[in-house]
């Protein structure tokens, strides 16, 4: 059934000159442009339908999950963004906490249960979709039988075939981090087992395209990225699979808006959500990099993921708690760099 949830435009609104750059805007002016912090790989396609849409401009700068958070704490008293779209509502989290987000806004959209659950209940962010932090991708050719849970890859035989990415470098893989800790019982349990695979040859990379790389070169067997990545690499190498071990935890996409942001601009960033949960903006989102970041789980009903994408219907997921385990990031990255990286 066709979602159509977009907030309504006023004719004058539409008819209103474009603003040059953002050294224009001001509550005075009618339209001017969104300043959009993306790590996000379909950001400008979504971007293209909603200012043909709405003649809305707006002005991407795209850099990675890390640079980007690091360059909005360092603007927090003249901030340089309106709106950012990345993988991992911790992140937002801790702007949250800074009173550097709009908060109470949600689209009016039908979400399936995991994109209610996924949704923060101060409305200080909106999760846009899902993906898995870490899924398993192999060579079947080379590994008939794959492991299924996390904790049989401390087994000898996968002694220094496991490769994965490093939380503090690459921004989805602290969910996963966090995942395993959650279901191990705690920070102490999960530090032990992080342990006990570095000490089973656990090899580290910085991000997804050298851990993908040791896995084709044959460095490893194994290699625990982000499902979109994993999945993504299938359509270059059709010898590689991928599993979800068990429990796979989620990782939603989130938009956040500064809440600094005038409130002209911050209303065209709340029309840019609800246009990008809505058909027209599902559609963007899922043909804007079709062997990346599109190959997401959509959270609104109606929406179906893209063909490539395995079933969800009989893996055991779970949600980390964004609150708790955000505010905890910048310890277990620290904690993981010092005693796993080095």
């Amino acid at each position: 059934m066709p979602v159509a949830l977009l907030v309504p435009v006023s004719a004058a609104l539409l008819a209103a000159p474009v603003a040059a750059s953002p050294a224009t805007r001001s509550h005075a002016a009618r339209v001017v442009p969104i300043v959009f912090y993306s790590s996000i790989g379909y950001d400008q396609a979504v971007a293209d339908a909603f200012t043909a849409r709405y003649h809305i401009p707006v002005e991407i700068e795209h850099n990675a999950t890390g640079i980007a958070l690091a360059q909005i704490e360092a603007s927090r008293n003249n901030p340089k963004w309106d709106m950012w779209w990345t993988d991992g509502p911790t992140n937002f989290t801790l702007l949250d906490r800074q009173h550097m987000l709009v908060r109470g806004f949600r689209p009016a959209v039908p979400w399936t249960a995991l994109g209610t659950e996924a949704q923060p209940a101060d409305g200080s962010y909106v999760a846009t979709g899902l993906t898995i932090a870490a899924a398993m991708v192999y060579d079947r050719t080379k590994v008939a039988d794959p492991p299924t849970t996390w904790l049989q890859l401390l087994e000898p035989q996968w002694k220094g075939k496991v490769g994965m990415n490093d939380p503090s470098v690459s921004g989805p893989t602290y969910p996963f981090v966090a995942g395993t800790m959650v279901d191990l019982g705690g920070i102490q349990e999960g530090e032990a087992y992080f342990t006990s695979l570095k000490a089973n040859g656990l090899v580290v990379n910085q991000k997804n395209g050298p851990t993908l790389a040791a896995l084709s070169s044959g460095q490893i067997a194994l290699a625990l990225v982000q499902s979109s990545a994993a999945i993504g690499a299938e359509a270059t190498d059709h010898n590689l699979t991928t599993l979800y071990p068990t429990p796979a935890t989620l990782l939603p996409s989130a938009i956040g808006i500064d809440s600094k942001s005038p409130r002209l601009v911050q209303q065209e960033c709340e029309k840019f959500v609800d246009f990008a949960m809505s058909r027209a903006g599902q559609h963007a989102m899922q043909t804007g990099d079709p062997t990346g970041d599109s190959l997401y789980y959509p959270i609104v009903r109606g929406v179906r993921p893209l063909a490539a994408l395995p079933s969800l219907a009989k893996v055991k997921t779970q949600l980390i708690n964004p609150v708790t385990w955000g505010a905890r990031e910048s310890a277990v990255d620290d904690w993981f760099t010092s005693h796993i990286v080095e």
